[in-house]
């Protein structure tokens, strides 16, 4: 399924500049350029975090932070799923309780 149409940075701060500013109210503006309302949500949301550095790509060293993130988690995983492995086999080899007693 693909994501449909890209807007541009300045598309998106233009949009978002409209709401924030009281220009415009949310509805007028997805009419207006045939956006959904929960696109139009987050792009509010990032200008409200960022403002003007609103839709930037990522600086190279946050790209660098969020790659080291992904591999700890890939870590994380992989320890998960090993262990997860040794339980069930653990378990597999064990007698079972409902014969017991």
């Amino acid at each position: 399924m693909g994501r449909g149409r890209v807007h541009s940075r300045e598309f998106k701060l233009a949009v978002a500049r409209q709401v924030a500013g009281g220009e415009k109210r949310p509805s007028q503006v997805c009419r207006e350029h045939g956006i959904g309302e929960g696109l139009l949500l987050r792009w509010r949301r990032e200008y409200e975090a960022r403002g003007e550095a609103a839709f930037a790509a990522p600086q190279p060293c946050e790209t660098e932070a969020l790659r080291r993130r992904v591999a700890e988690l890939e870590r994380l995983c992989g320890q998960l799923a090993l262990e997860n492995a040794v339980l069930k086999g653990a378990l597999s080899g064990s007698p079972s309780r409902s014969g017991a007693r």
